[in-house]
C-alpha cells in the first residue's frame, strides 16, 4: 500500500512540474495575437515582434540534418519544432528535440502531423524562415549553403556578442548589431544575394551600406566602412549583388556630422540584420533587429574567396 502511495506521489509531482513549465512558457511568450499586427495597407496580418535566440549549436545540428538529407529534413522546420518545446530559448548545446523530429520524419511521419498540435509553430517557422531563409538553397544533391560570412576569406577578425549593449553617442540607445573587429581595408562581402537599397553617410554609422534580400524580408546593414574608399567602384543604389560579391571595405568612420571622418576608436564592421514583414516596419519605431552573433559563427565556415586586382586597387571575388 505504501508503495502505491509513493508511485502516486511521484506521479503528482511530475504532473505539477509539467504544469509549472507550461505556465512559465506561457508567461514568457506573448499570446499569438500579440505577436502579429494588421497592415494599414491591404489589411494583411504580419509579424511585429521576433526574439531570435537560436544558438549556433542548434543551427549547426539542424543544418547538418538538412544538408545530409538533401532538404528532406528542413532545418528551419526542425528548429521551429524545438522552439515550440523550449519557448524559443536555446542554449549552446545539442537538442534532443531536433534529433527526435528528424527520426520521426525518417520513419514516415510528415511535418504537418508532427506539428498539428504544437502551439506557436506557425509563428516560429515564419519568424525563423525570415531570419534564415537566405542561407540554404537547392534540393537533393544540389542542396547547399548559398550565403557567406560578411568578411572575405583569408582576413582575420574577432567578435563578441555585443547586441543590445548601450550606446550613448547622439542619444542613449541599444546596439542593434554585432561588431566584427579587424583591419582597415578588409574586404566585406554580400552575405546574401539582393539589391543595394541604401548607401552614403550617416553620423552614427559613417559610410554605410544596406542590402535587401530578393524576398524583401532581410535588410543587411554594414557600417563604419573605410574612409576615402568605402565601397567597391561602380556600386550604386538599386544594383543587384550576388552572395559572396565584394561590396566594400572595413574602416572606422562615423560618430561625426563631418563626412568621411574616422570617429571610431578601432576599425571594425558593424553588421546588423533587420527583419521586414511589412514596409511600415522599415525606418520606424517598430523595427525588428535580431542578434546575428551565432549566425556569423555559423557562416564563418562559408567565406568568399577574393583576390586583389592591383590595376583597379580593388578586391574581387574568385568564383569557384
Amino acid at each position: 500500500m505504501a508503495h502505491f502511495h509513493i508511485k502516486k506521489s511521484f506521479f503528482i509531482i511530475i504532473i505539477s512540474l509539467l504544469l509549472c513549465l507550461a505556465i512559465i512558457l506561457c508567461a514568457v511568450l506573448p499570446s499569438e495575437t500579440e505577436l502579429y499586427a494588421v497592415s494599414t495597407v491591404g489589411g494583411a496580418r504580419f509579424i511585429k515582434w521576433v526574439d531570435f535566440g537560436v544558438s549556433y549549436t542548434a543551427m549547426k545540428q539542424a543544418l547538418d540534418y538538412d544538408l545530409k538529407s538533401g532538404g528532406k529534413y528542413n532545418w528551419i522546420e526542425l528548429l521551429a519544432v524545438s522552439a515550440c518545446k523550449n519557448g524559443g530559448k536555446f542554449q549552446d548545446k545539442k537538442y534532443a528535440d531536433i534529433d527526435k523530429t528528424a527520426e520521426r520524419l525518417k520513419n514516415g511521419e510528415t511535418i504537418e502531423s508532427i506539428t498539428s498540435t504544437l502551439g506557436y509553430y506557425g509563428y516560429y517557422f515564419d519568424a525563423y524562415n525570415a531570419v534564415l531563409g537566405g542561407i540554404v538553397s537547392g534540393e537533393g544533391k544540389k542542396r547547399n549553403v548559398c550565403a557567406f560570412s560578411p568578411v572575405a576569406r583569408g582576413f582575420s577578425y574577432t567578435h563578441s556578442d555585443d547586441f543590445g549593449v548601450s550606446r550613448s553617442y547622439g542619444f542613449s540607445r541599444r546596439h542593434l548589431g554585432n561588431d566584427l573587429m579587424g583591419s582597415v581595408g578588409t574586404p566585406l562581402v554580400a552575405v546574401e544575394s539582393g539589391i543595394v537599397e541604401q548607401m552614403g553617410w550617416n553620423r552614427y554609422g559613417g559610410w554605410r551600406l544596406g542590402i535587401r534580400s530578393f524576398d524583401g524580408k532581410r535588410y543587411y546593414y554594414y557600417a563604419h566602412l573605410r574612409k576615402g574608399h568605402p565601397y567597391v567602384n561602380g556600386l550604386k543604389e538599386g544594383m543587384q549583388v550576388r552572395a559572396g560579391d565584394v561590396i566594400g571595405y572595413m574602416g572606422m568612420t562615423g560618430y561625426s556630422d563631418e563626412e568621411d571622418y574616422n570617429g571610431m576608436q578601432k576599425p571594425h564592421l558593424h553588421f546588423g540584420l533587420e527583419l521586414i514583414f511589412d514596409e511600415s516596419q522599415k525606418d520606424s519605431n517598430n523595427e525588428i533587429w535580431v542578434d546575428v552573433y551565432d549566425i556569423v559563427r555559423l557562416l564563418s565556415s562559408y567565406r568568399s574567396k577574393v583576390v586583389k586586382n592591383s590595376k583597379e586597387n580593388e578586391w574581387v571575388r574568385v568564383l569557384t
